[in-house]
């Protein structure tokens, strides 16, 4: 994110509350996934801007908070954007890492009968999130470092691997196997997009217009 101030024409139109405080949604830059919902205050906003990195205002602790600042993960801020009536901000992000406490990539993971399933992309979602940073930062010992590492090539020879596991896997009547074999395959699969810069979003959007 380009550093810039809030022109006064926009900091007008901004409805901060009677305690000063505005509720931002924090969504994912990349796979559109919302991860998570804070508030910002004045000064909170105008360092997101400046350091290009989400900070909030915690309204339990009355004081301004840097996201990831403990923990490590924190959001680089890509956009920022206002609703229509000024009382809601969205911030554009790319997470380093689980944007909820409890280690989830979103907030958002419990749907409102209980059942956990992120809202949004999904697993798929989070897990080309994961991938996508694990070639950027290439943390040694990730599998996944190893295969961005030794290139196109060794990432194709294990796709053309796991998809045989999986024909294979059909075969045998215990599905336990299979979904192990698929899930394999995903993985790898997410990989080779990444590495060809294929983003999930363009295979979801193929797939709908075959709808």
């Amino acid at each position: 994110m380009t550093k810039t101030a809030i022109s006064r024409e926009t900091d007008n139109l901004l409805k901060f509350d009677d305690q000063g405080l505005i509720p931002a949604v924090v969504q994912d830059f990349n796979s559109g996934q919302v991860l998570m919902v804070a508030y910002m205050n004045r000064e909170a906003l105008k360092l997101t801007i400046n350091k290009g990195e989400a900070h909030f205002y915690s309204r339990s602790r009355r004081s301004l908070w840097h996201k990831g600042e403990t923990s490590g993960n924190t959001q680089e801020v890509k956009e920022i954007f206002y609703d229509c009536d000024g009382d809601t901000l969205l911030l554009q992000v790319v997470p380093r890492g689980p944007a909820c406490h409890t280690g989830k990539m979103s907030c958002f993971y419990r749907t409102i009968d209980g059942d956990e399933q992120s809202a949004g992309g999904g697993i798929l979602d989070e897990l080309a999130a994961v991938i996508k940073q694990r070639k950027k930062e290439r943390p040694e010992g990730s599998y996944t470092t190893y295969l961005f590492d030794k290139g196109l090539d060794k990432i194709l020879k294990k796709v053309g691997e796991e998809t045989a596991e999986v024909i294979i896997a059909a075969k045998n009547p215990n599905n336990d196997e299979i979904i192990y074999e698929t899930s394999d395959l995903i993985y790898h699969l997410l990989v080779l997009l990444e590495e060809k810069k294929v983003k999930l979003s363009s295979i979801q959007q193929e797939l709908a217009s075959r709808r």
